[in-house]
């Protein structure tokens, strides 16, 4: 910014003589000062004293006679004595002085002696040297700001004031006044970046009270006027629609001339206008003309706009190729011809990230120079592209009472089969579970975010209701959140094909036997999700359906179809706290309990259902006292996150039950409480619960406890 002129200035310099005796250099070098006048030095002779003139009569008589005969003879050169130079008077002194010493006597015989080695020299450092270690003297003080408070800067200039930042302590008197004169600036520049242009601070240090050994360092500032905006000029070409500049800038005459507000509106223009079109719009530099006697300030501000723009094909670039442009445009939410809008270029850019296939992405529009409809130009997404590596290996662990230890680890090959054809191969080994799968992947299959998988298993279980060996071939089309991409609706389908070998409790002969059973399914889900975060919401909420119609065979055909509701609820109630709540309730109607394959019955009890009970320890359970399962569950859950830090406290308490009949009737329920702990990290938080049953039963665990990644829910 500019401060505009506000008098005349004086350049000429009148009235000014020189009196006889006064030297040039007096009047040429003038000792400089801040703006004052520089005045005309005073004559060294007053020009009124006549009394040191020699006359003219007595002046020529004392000058020698001349001859008037120029072709005279010079008189002889014996009968002139001129005058002793400096050099003979320096020699007449030098000799008078040394007349007045008398000899020096005999030399010491010491001095006439040859100087010793060097080597003999022994040079130690001394090792008695005791340095006293005194206690660094601490000036204590005081510090007042006047004058801010009135146009409220008071908050802001203590978190950047120097004297309070330094806790009223110093290592002397120039420290203390060096950050007194820092926040005089500062003081300054805060009341500026409002308009308060004129404005002026000063600061002091001293003892108050008097010689009290009190120390006070005060800072003083008065705002003066405000400036305010006065015409608002923004030099460019038209737009289309006409306006359009001046609408997104919002900068009216009579606004105050606030730093943040005028920032923020050319921020405005520059994200406004590359979504209506501008892809290549550069501000150029503001100026800002101060008028000081109307306090009022002419803005201009150049534009460069470029060519309006519309979209056009997508071209890439890169040595190493995730993949090419084809598959990229499955990508893009736009269509050709469209008006240029920089979100769709942000959009594509974001979808191409969530592929985790790149180690560098870029996506900017380029100048074609072909014409386009209206008036515009047709651009290209210009994507550079370096791959990033394609393998991925990665663990997971986790503990929980009557579960126990649970490690997976799986490597894949995120680009195998391309475009974006994954390999996974997985593995589970625990205590209560072992495992092997083989995953086939393709994300973004024909249509962005639709991912095709299809999966072969088998896995052995040996949990407290049931022990069984089963494969699995399924598979499904989805779209997935991820931690980089939360989706507000998700969902799968799918087919699923199980053979499974498990043991039972048969009621009708009071003994546990084995069975083979043959089932088949088409699972589908649907979620809706107004969360902010995947893995540690703070707010919103969660709603997610499972329906899956299925059949069983053993023996005979019997069809049944698994149903689960759920609803999760987040709330803030202060900065660190939330409050989080789920229920959820489930029902299998078309079977007998009995009927129905023992994995495939809920349960309940675990981490991530009723905590402080074990795994499936609750409902029914059978003669032998291990758990049999049921047709229908509910469960509920209210914990309170507290955070501070990298770090979270979560009290809870849990409810639930399992039934034997289809209706979750809500009889018997059985509470837990308890404790966790939080460590947050980038990847999500690191989960330690710990609970006990309320109301606790005989066989039921006295204490339950649960490492996971990742909130309860």
């Amino acid at each position: 910014m500019r401060k505009g002129v506000k008098a005349v200035w004086l350049a000429a310099i009148t009235g000014t003589a020189f009196a006889p005796g006064v030297a040039w250099a007096q009047i040429a070098n003038p000792t400089p000062g801040q703006g004052a006048p520089v005045s005309a030095p005073k004559p060294a002779v007053d020009p009124q004293d006549t009394s040191a003139i020699v006359p003219d009569k007595e002046f020529e008589a004392a000058i020698p006679k001349l001859s008037d005969d120029i072709n005279a003879p010079l008189e002889p050169i014996e009968g002139f004595r001129p005058a002793p130079s400096q050099g003979q008077q320096a020699a007449e002194v030098r000799a008078q002085v040394e007349e007045t010493f008398t000899d020096a006597g005999a030399e010491d015989p010491e001095f006439a002696r040859p100087l010793s080695a060097l080597a003999e020299f022994k040079v130690e450092p001394a090792t008695d040297i005791k340095v006293d270690d005194a206690k660094t003297v601490t000036i204590r003080y005081n510090t007042v700001i006047e004058g801010l408070e009135a146009i409220g800067l008071a908050d802001r200039f203590k978190a950047l004031s120097s004297l309070e930042n330094g806790d009223g302590k110093a290592a002397n008197a120039a420290m203390v006044a060096a950050r007194a004169r820092e926040d005089e600036r500062l003081a300054i520049r805060l009341m500026q970046s409002l308009g308060y242009y004129d404005g002026t601070a000063f600061s002091a240090v001293e003892q108050v009270p008097r010689n009290s050994g009190n120390v006070q360092a005060s800072v003083t500032a008065s705002p003066g006027a405000l400036y305010r905006l006065g015409t608002v000029q923004v030099v460019s070409d038209p737009t289309v629609p006409a306006g359009l500049l001046e609408k997104e800038l919002s900068l009216n005459p009579g606004d105050p001339i606030e730093a943040d507000r005028v920032q923020g509106a050319e921020a405005n223009v520059s994200l406004k206008l590359p979504q209506q079109g501008y892809p290549f719009i550069k501000l150029g530099q503001r100026d800002i003309l101060l008028d000081e006697e109307n306090h009022t300030g002419d803005y201009t501000l150049p534009v460069s706009l470029g060519p309006r723009a519309v979209f056009g094909e997508i071209v890439t670039q890169g040595r190493r190729q995730a993949f090419g442009a084809d598959h990229m445009r499955l990508l893009r939410r736009y269509k050709p011809g469209t008006l240029y809008d920089v979100r769709a270029t942000d959009d594509l850019r974001d979808a191409l990230i969530a592929t985790s296939l790149f180690s560098v992405i870029s996506v900017e529009p380029v100048r074609t120079g072909e014409p386009g409809p209206d008036g515009t130009e047709v651009v290209n997404l210009l994507v550079r592209q370096t791959a990033g590596p394609p393998r991925t290996l990665a663990g997971e662990a986790g503990y929980s009472t009557g579960q126990g230890l649970r490690i997976e680890g799986s490597w894949t090959h995120r680009n195998l089969f391309p475009p974006e054809g994954a390999l996974i191969a997985a593995g589970v080994i625990g205590t209560l579970e072992q495992g092997l799968s083989v995953t086939f992947r393709r994300s973004n299959a024909g249509q962005r975010d639709r991912t095709v998988q299809l999966i072969a298993s088998a896995n052995h279980s040996d949990y407290a209701a049931f022990e069984s060996f089963t494969g699995t071939l399924s598979g499904r089309i989805s779209r997935d959140s991820t931690p980089l991409w939360q989706k507000r609706w998700t969902y799968f389908y799918g087919v699923e094909f199980v053979a499974s070998n498990e043991d039972r409790f048969n009621f009708a002969t009071g003994m546990r036997d084995r069975g083979t059973y043959l089932i088949g399914a088409l699972p589908g889900f649907v979620g809706y999700d107004r969360s902010d975060n995947l893995l540690n919401p703070t707010h919103g909420y969660r709603i997610k359906a499972n329906v899956s119609p299925e059949t069983s065979v053993r023996g005979s055909v019997r069809p049944y179809a698994r149903l689960m509701l759920e609803g999760t609820y987040y709330r803030p109630v202060s900065n660190n706290i939330v409050v989080a709540g789920r229920a959820r309730v489930g029902s299998i109607p078309g079977i007998g309990r009995d009927d129905l394959p023992p994995s495939r019955r809920y349960y309940g009890g675990g981490g991530g259902s009723v905590r402080g009970f074990g795994y499936q320890e609750l409902g029914p359970r059978s003669p032998d006292g291990r758990p049999v399962g049921g047709r229908s569950f509910n469960e509920f859950a209210i914990e309170a996150r507290y955070r501070f830090g990298n770090y979270g406290i979560v009290p809870f308490i849990d409810a639930g039950q399992v039934y034997e009949g289809v209706y979750p009737t809500g009889k018997g329920m059985r509470f837990g409480a308890g404790i966790g702990a939080r460590l947050y990290t980038n990847f999500g938080p690191l989960r330690v619960d710990v609970a006990t049953p309320i109301g606790r039963k005989e066989g039921e665990s006295k204490i339950a406890l649960y490492i996971s990644i990742g909130q309860a829910f």
